[in-house]
Protein backbone atom coordinates (compact mmCIF):
# COMPACT_ATOMS: atom_id res chain seq x y z
CA UNK A 1 0.00 0.00 0.00
CA UNK A 2 1.11 3.44 -0.62
CA UNK A 3 1.44 6.22 1.77
CA UNK A 4 -0.52 8.98 1.96
CA UNK A 5 1.40 12.12 0.50
CA UNK A 6 1.70 15.90 2.05
CA UNK A 7 2.47 19.00 0.27
CA UNK A 8 5.88 19.09 -0.76
CA UNK A 9 8.21 21.92 -2.06
CA UNK A 10 10.69 20.57 -4.76
CA UNK A 11 13.26 22.33 -6.81
CA UNK A 12 11.19 25.75 -6.21
CA UNK A 13 7.77 24.67 -6.54
CA UNK A 14 5.36 23.75 -3.85
CA UNK A 15 3.12 20.70 -5.39
CA UNK A 16 -0.45 20.55 -3.74
CA UNK A 17 -1.96 17.35 -2.39
CA UNK A 18 -3.95 16.87 -6.29
CA UNK A 19 -1.29 17.48 -7.79
CA UNK A 20 1.43 14.43 -5.82
CA UNK A 21 -2.15 12.38 -5.95
CA UNK A 22 -1.86 13.03 -9.69
CA UNK A 23 1.56 11.94 -10.18
CA UNK A 24 0.23 9.09 -8.58
CA UNK A 25 -2.27 8.48 -10.82
CA UNK A 26 -0.56 9.05 -13.82
CA UNK A 27 2.63 5.91 -12.56
CA UNK A 28 -0.02 3.72 -11.94
CA UNK A 29 -1.69 3.80 -14.83
CA UNK A 30 0.42 4.37 -17.49
CA UNK A 31 2.24 0.72 -17.52
CA UNK A 32 4.49 0.28 -20.03
CA UNK A 33 6.34 3.33 -20.57
CA UNK A 34 9.66 4.73 -19.15
CA UNK A 35 10.60 6.71 -16.46
CA UNK A 36 11.74 9.06 -19.20
CA UNK A 37 8.35 9.28 -20.70
CA UNK A 38 6.47 9.42 -17.05
CA UNK A 39 8.79 12.64 -16.45
CA UNK A 40 7.63 14.30 -19.71
CA UNK A 41 4.14 13.11 -19.34
CA UNK A 42 3.81 14.44 -15.25
CA UNK A 43 6.21 17.56 -16.43
CA UNK A 44 3.60 18.63 -19.32
CA UNK A 45 -0.13 17.93 -17.16
CA UNK A 46 1.72 19.95 -14.66
CA UNK A 47 2.75 22.05 -16.95
CA UNK A 48 6.02 22.70 -15.10
CA UNK A 49 8.75 24.54 -17.11
CA UNK A 50 11.75 26.46 -17.20
CA UNK A 51 11.16 30.30 -17.96
CA UNK A 52 12.17 29.77 -21.81
CA UNK A 53 9.63 27.21 -22.13
CA UNK A 54 11.39 23.60 -21.61
CA UNK A 55 10.18 21.10 -19.56
CA UNK A 56 11.76 20.56 -15.82
CA UNK A 57 12.18 17.20 -17.12
CA UNK A 58 15.98 16.14 -14.95
CA UNK A 59 13.77 17.97 -12.10
CA UNK A 60 11.14 15.88 -12.62
CA UNK A 61 12.50 12.68 -12.86
CA UNK A 62 14.76 13.36 -9.68
CA UNK A 63 10.97 14.16 -7.92
CA UNK A 64 9.45 10.67 -9.13
CA UNK A 65 12.51 9.33 -7.71
CA UNK A 66 11.95 10.22 -4.63
CA UNK A 67 8.43 10.07 -4.40
CA UNK A 68 9.29 6.13 -5.13
CA UNK A 69 11.82 6.05 -2.10
CA UNK A 70 9.69 7.87 0.42
CA UNK A 71 7.05 5.08 -0.50
CA UNK A 72 4.28 7.03 -1.78
CA UNK A 73 4.88 5.25 -5.66
CA UNK A 74 6.30 2.69 -7.74
CA UNK A 75 8.31 3.71 -10.56
CA UNK A 76 8.71 0.91 -13.42
CA UNK A 77 12.50 -0.84 -13.65
CA UNK A 78 15.21 1.37 -14.70
CA UNK A 79 15.44 0.39 -18.59
CA UNK A 80 19.21 -0.82 -19.80
CA UNK A 81 20.02 0.19 -23.28
CA UNK A 82 23.00 1.90 -25.14
CA UNK A 83 22.12 5.53 -24.35
CA UNK A 84 21.44 5.07 -20.78
CA UNK A 85 24.73 6.24 -18.58
CA UNK A 86 25.27 5.43 -15.02
CA UNK A 87 24.06 8.57 -12.80
CA UNK A 88 27.52 8.52 -11.30
CA UNK A 89 30.82 7.74 -12.93
CA UNK A 90 34.24 7.97 -11.19
CA UNK A 91 37.01 5.71 -12.67
CA UNK A 92 38.15 2.37 -10.63
CA UNK A 93 41.61 3.29 -10.48
CA UNK A 94 41.92 7.58 -10.53
CA UNK A 95 44.71 8.65 -12.51
CA UNK A 96 47.24 11.31 -10.26
CA UNK A 97 49.03 12.39 -12.82
CA UNK A 98 48.09 14.98 -15.13
CA UNK A 99 46.60 14.51 -18.26
CA UNK A 100 48.77 16.71 -19.84
CA UNK A 101 52.36 17.19 -19.88
CA UNK A 102 52.46 20.98 -20.96
CA UNK A 103 54.17 23.38 -19.09
CA UNK A 104 55.04 26.61 -18.26
CA UNK A 105 52.80 29.89 -18.29
CA UNK A 106 49.49 30.40 -19.45
CA UNK A 107 50.72 33.44 -22.18
CA UNK A 108 52.61 30.83 -24.36
CA UNK A 109 49.49 28.86 -24.97
CA UNK A 110 46.75 31.51 -25.57
CA UNK A 111 44.21 32.27 -27.11
CA UNK A 112 42.25 29.68 -25.47
CA UNK A 113 39.20 27.76 -27.17
CA UNK A 114 36.37 27.27 -25.22
CA UNK A 115 34.08 24.61 -27.13
CA UNK A 116 30.38 23.95 -25.75
CA UNK A 117 30.17 19.84 -25.03
CA UNK A 118 26.84 19.31 -27.47
CA UNK A 119 27.49 16.06 -29.49
CA UNK A 120 28.03 12.97 -28.59
CA UNK A 121 31.64 12.20 -29.10
CA UNK A 122 32.15 15.84 -26.86
CA UNK A 123 29.56 13.86 -23.99
CA UNK A 124 31.71 11.13 -23.94
CA UNK A 125 35.22 12.84 -24.25
CA UNK A 126 33.81 15.31 -21.10
CA UNK A 127 32.64 12.01 -18.70
CA UNK A 128 35.17 10.21 -19.32
CA UNK A 129 38.07 13.19 -18.58
CA UNK A 130 35.85 14.03 -15.08
CA UNK A 131 35.54 10.68 -14.32
CA UNK A 132 38.98 9.90 -14.24
CA UNK A 133 40.63 12.93 -12.88
CA UNK A 134 37.71 15.00 -11.08
CA UNK A 135 38.27 13.89 -7.46
CA UNK A 136 34.28 13.69 -7.54
CA UNK A 137 33.93 11.76 -10.76
CA UNK A 138 31.16 12.33 -13.11
CA UNK A 139 27.48 12.74 -11.84
CA UNK A 140 24.23 13.84 -14.12
CA UNK A 141 23.62 17.59 -13.11
CA UNK A 142 21.18 18.01 -11.21
CA UNK A 143 18.68 20.35 -13.01
CA UNK A 144 20.36 22.70 -16.24
CA UNK A 145 23.57 22.57 -17.57
CA UNK A 146 26.33 23.39 -19.80
CA UNK A 147 29.30 22.06 -20.33
CA UNK A 148 32.62 23.19 -22.00
CA UNK A 149 35.69 21.46 -23.27
CA UNK A 150 38.84 23.84 -23.00
CA UNK A 151 41.96 23.34 -25.46
CA UNK A 152 44.73 25.40 -26.12
CA UNK A 153 46.13 25.00 -29.55
CA UNK A 154 49.91 25.31 -29.52
CA UNK A 155 52.24 23.41 -29.68
CA UNK A 156 49.89 20.98 -30.68
CA UNK A 157 45.85 21.08 -30.10
CA UNK A 158 44.69 19.65 -26.79
CA UNK A 159 41.93 19.46 -24.09
CA UNK A 160 43.60 20.89 -21.06
CA UNK A 161 40.37 22.17 -19.32
CA UNK A 162 36.60 20.76 -17.93
CA UNK A 163 34.06 23.10 -16.85
CA UNK A 164 30.93 22.01 -16.24
CA UNK A 165 27.89 25.25 -14.48
CA UNK A 166 24.41 23.40 -13.67
CA UNK A 167 21.56 24.66 -11.17
CA UNK A 168 22.24 26.73 -8.27
CA UNK A 169 21.58 25.60 -4.42
CA UNK A 170 18.42 25.54 -3.15
CA UNK A 171 19.48 27.68 -0.13
CA UNK A 172 22.78 28.47 1.64
CA UNK A 173 22.86 30.54 4.42
CA UNK A 174 25.23 33.01 3.52
CA UNK A 175 25.20 33.12 0.16
CA UNK A 176 21.28 34.08 0.42
CA UNK A 177 22.58 36.58 3.67
CA UNK A 178 24.83 38.56 1.13
CA UNK A 179 22.50 38.75 -1.36
CA UNK A 180 19.50 39.95 1.16
CA UNK A 181 17.21 37.19 -0.10
CA UNK A 182 14.26 36.57 1.96
CA UNK A 183 12.85 33.38 0.89
CA UNK A 184 10.27 34.95 -1.04
CA UNK A 185 12.80 36.74 -3.20
CA UNK A 186 15.06 33.35 -3.39
CA UNK A 187 12.23 31.73 -4.70
CA UNK A 188 11.90 34.62 -7.86
CA UNK A 189 15.46 34.77 -7.88
CA UNK A 190 17.47 31.62 -8.02
CA UNK A 191 17.19 30.87 -11.63
CA UNK A 192 19.67 33.50 -12.45
CA UNK A 193 22.23 31.59 -10.04
CA UNK A 194 24.30 29.27 -11.72
CA UNK A 195 26.14 27.04 -9.86
CA UNK A 196 30.36 26.09 -11.30
CA UNK A 197 29.54 22.24 -10.15
CA UNK A 198 32.34 20.56 -12.06
CA UNK A 199 36.02 22.52 -12.56
CA UNK A 200 38.68 20.17 -13.97
CA UNK A 201 42.31 21.56 -14.77
CA UNK A 202 44.42 18.85 -16.98
CA UNK A 203 47.60 20.37 -17.62
CA UNK A 204 50.58 22.34 -14.93
CA UNK A 205 50.38 25.39 -17.17
CA UNK A 206 50.39 28.27 -14.84
CA UNK A 207 47.44 30.91 -14.20
CA UNK A 208 45.61 28.30 -16.69
CA UNK A 209 43.04 27.82 -14.26
CA UNK A 210 42.26 31.28 -13.52
CA UNK A 211 42.50 32.03 -17.48
CA UNK A 212 39.83 29.17 -17.90
CA UNK A 213 37.58 30.39 -15.55
CA UNK A 214 37.51 33.98 -17.47
CA UNK A 215 37.39 32.67 -20.94
CA UNK A 216 34.34 30.12 -19.80
CA UNK A 217 32.17 32.83 -17.96
CA UNK A 218 32.10 34.95 -20.85
CA UNK A 219 31.14 32.48 -23.08
CA UNK A 220 28.52 31.48 -20.19
CA UNK A 221 26.68 34.76 -20.70
CA UNK A 222 25.38 34.30 -23.85
CA UNK A 223 25.02 30.57 -23.62
CA UNK A 224 22.52 30.31 -20.52
CA UNK A 225 19.72 32.99 -21.84
CA UNK A 226 20.11 30.96 -25.16
CA UNK A 227 19.77 27.89 -23.73
CA UNK A 228 17.57 28.54 -20.98
CA UNK A 229 15.96 31.89 -21.67
CA UNK A 230 17.14 33.73 -18.42
CA UNK A 231 19.80 35.70 -17.88
CA UNK A 232 22.11 34.71 -15.51
CA UNK A 233 23.33 37.12 -12.58
CA UNK A 234 25.78 35.43 -10.13
CA UNK A 235 27.62 32.34 -10.73
CA UNK A 236 28.47 30.37 -7.53
CA UNK A 237 31.01 27.32 -6.79
CA UNK A 238 31.94 24.90 -3.44
CA UNK A 239 35.51 24.86 -2.44
CA UNK A 240 35.87 21.55 -0.42
CA UNK A 241 38.28 23.09 1.91
CA UNK A 242 40.29 19.96 2.62
CA UNK A 243 41.75 19.79 -0.68
CA UNK A 244 41.89 22.81 -1.85
CA UNK A 245 42.15 26.33 -1.06
CA UNK A 246 40.35 27.88 -4.06
CA UNK A 247 43.31 30.19 -4.82
CA UNK A 248 42.40 30.66 -8.77
CA UNK A 249 38.48 31.62 -8.25
CA UNK A 250 40.34 34.13 -5.65
CA UNK A 251 42.79 35.03 -8.29
CA UNK A 252 39.86 35.43 -10.99
CA UNK A 253 37.84 38.20 -8.14
CA UNK A 254 35.61 35.71 -7.08
CA UNK A 255 33.83 36.50 -3.86
CA UNK A 256 34.30 34.63 -0.66
CA UNK A 257 31.28 34.19 1.33
CA UNK A 258 31.71 32.12 4.22
CA UNK A 259 31.00 27.86 4.93
CA UNK A 260 28.06 25.73 4.01
CA UNK A 261 26.96 23.61 6.77
CA UNK A 262 28.46 20.53 5.59
CA UNK A 263 24.81 18.89 4.97
CA UNK A 264 24.63 18.78 0.62
CA UNK A 265 21.44 19.19 -1.33
CA UNK A 266 19.67 15.93 -0.53
CA UNK A 267 20.17 15.72 2.95
CA UNK A 268 16.29 17.01 4.36
CA UNK A 269 17.25 14.99 7.82
CA UNK A 270 20.16 16.95 8.62
CA UNK A 271 22.48 13.49 9.45
CA UNK A 272 25.37 15.38 7.47
CA UNK A 273 25.30 18.55 9.17
CA UNK A 274 29.21 18.94 9.14
CA UNK A 275 30.27 16.01 7.38
CA UNK A 276 31.12 17.94 4.16
CA UNK A 277 31.50 21.48 5.04
CA UNK A 278 32.80 23.90 1.81
CA UNK A 279 33.40 27.74 1.27
CA UNK A 280 31.30 29.16 -0.91
CA UNK A 281 32.51 32.10 -3.46
CA UNK A 282 30.37 33.68 -5.83
CA UNK A 283 31.69 35.69 -9.20
CA UNK A 284 28.76 38.45 -10.47
CA UNK A 285 28.03 38.70 -14.03
CA UNK A 286 26.80 42.23 -14.07
CA UNK A 287 26.90 45.22 -12.03
CA UNK A 288 24.54 45.31 -9.47
CA UNK A 289 24.10 41.74 -9.52
CA UNK A 290 22.74 41.60 -5.50
CA UNK A 291 19.92 44.30 -6.62
CA UNK A 292 18.86 43.03 -9.64
CA UNK A 293 18.67 39.56 -7.96
CA UNK A 294 16.34 41.52 -5.23
CA UNK A 295 14.06 42.69 -8.06
CA UNK A 296 15.53 46.59 -7.70
CA UNK A 297 17.04 48.28 -10.59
Amino acid sequence: MQKMIKPKRFCGREFTVEELSLIQEVVGTCGGISRSELAHTVCELLDWKRAGGGLKFRECRDLLELMEAKGTLSLPEKRRTGHNVPQKRIAKVPCKEPYSSLAGSVESFTPLEVQRVQSREQRDLFMDLVSRYHYLGYAMPFGARIQYLVYVNRPRREVVGCQQFSSPAWRMKARDQWIGWSDSQREAGLQQVVNNSRFLVLAPIRNLASTILSCTLRQLKSDWPRQYGIEPLLVETLVDRQRFHGGCYRAANWIELGQTTGRGRMDKTNKRHGAAVKTILVYPLVKNATRRLNNER
